[in-house]
């Protein structure tokens, strides 16, 4: 009996433990918090530490700040370059292009909106690379690829398509387009359908044609998940490595044509073997892309406060 009482108890003090108001809160952001300090947290800590740190097989000494002077060369200057070109690129292709075909999916007008929605959403299933190997036969050099084929049906001569800053940068943002469009027409269309239809009909009412309606009621609606998007974009481009380093097959693209930020930390890092460096690399990537989106939700008023 004495047993009995004890586990009538124990489970008693378990069931008010876990509905306690104080504590089931805690309880529930546990994982959160133990997931961000192991796997956020605590890496980040030590890529500071060794990004002062001169890593070498079973021993580490500090150097100071000669890993961040080290960042002055020309492959930083081209990776750098590089990044924020494609990140400047992507903006301009995956927020308005997604937003308009949105809406275009959106309208009750539209023929098998259904189909349209679940195609353009394909890519972004398919693994990256494999996408990038495909995408580096389309863009050979040969004159037997697609994108020469196609040129050639208009009278065009053959591209070397991965040995130019220009045609190479063109090949990237296909492949960014392709892969990303559908899962940003898919953020626009969920907050398209939150817009109450009602607008839309006492805009028709005043007169409102249909680039009216879009440019004074959709676009203004439709700006918290426009920040969101162009957030993750920015995160995105200056993210970018798998595509890059698949178009050239891991190899060095030429003059560095291909280098991105976070490529020139896997090569610093993993192919040369210069942890410290690699790491110096990564803090001063995390810096640029922190300010870059806290300049972005500024300039956007996400830190006004509403009146």
């Amino acid at each position: 009996m004495q047993i009995e009482r004890e586990i009538v108890r124990t489970t008693k003090r378990r069931y008010q433990l876990g509905n306690s108001q104080k504590i089931a809160p805690y309880v529930f952001v546990l994982p959160f918090i133990l997931s961000f300090l192991i796997f956020f947290a605590y890496p980040l800590v030590n890529a500071v530490i060794m990004s002062f740190q001169e890593v070498l097989p079973g021993e580490t000494s500090f150097v100071g700040l000669d890993n961040y002077e080290k960042l002055w060369n020309e492959n930083f200057g081209a990776a750098l370059f590089n990044s924020t070109r494609y990140t400047l690129w992507t903006l301009l292709l995956l927020i308005p292009v997604p937003m308009v075909l949105a809406v275009f999916l959106n309208s009750k007008k539209m023929v098998a909106s259904n189909f349209f929605r679940s195609t353009i959403f394909i890519p972004a299933l398919t693994s990256v690379v494999v996408a990038g190997v495909i995408f580096r036969l389309i863009f050979g050099e040969l004159d037997g690829a697609l994108m020469n084929t196609i040129l050639h049906l208009f009278k065009l001569e053959s591209k070397q398509w991965l040995y130019s800053s220009n045609l190479a940068m063109f090949a990237l943002l296909v492949l960014a387009g392709w892969r990303w469009i559908g899962i940003n027409v898919l953020y626009f269309l969920s907050a398209l359908q939150s817009i109450p239809g009602e607008l839309y009909e006492a805009a028709e009412i005043d007169g409102a044609g249909k680039m009216r309606k879009f440019m004074r009621i959709t676009v203004p609606l439709l700006k918290p998940i426009t920040v969101y998007v162009v957030t993750i974009t920015i995160y995105g481009g200056y993210a970018m490595f798998t595509e890059s380093y698949m178009l050239w097959a891991g190899k060095p693209s030429p003059q560095n044509i291909g280098l991105t930020m976070v490529g020139y930390i896997y090569q610093q890092g993993f192919q040369y073997f210069d942890l410290g460096f690699g790491a110096a690399i990564g803090i001063t990537l995390l810096a640029i892309t922190l300010v870059v989106s806290l300049v972005q939700l500024t300039l956007t008023g996400l830190f006004k406060k509403e009146e």
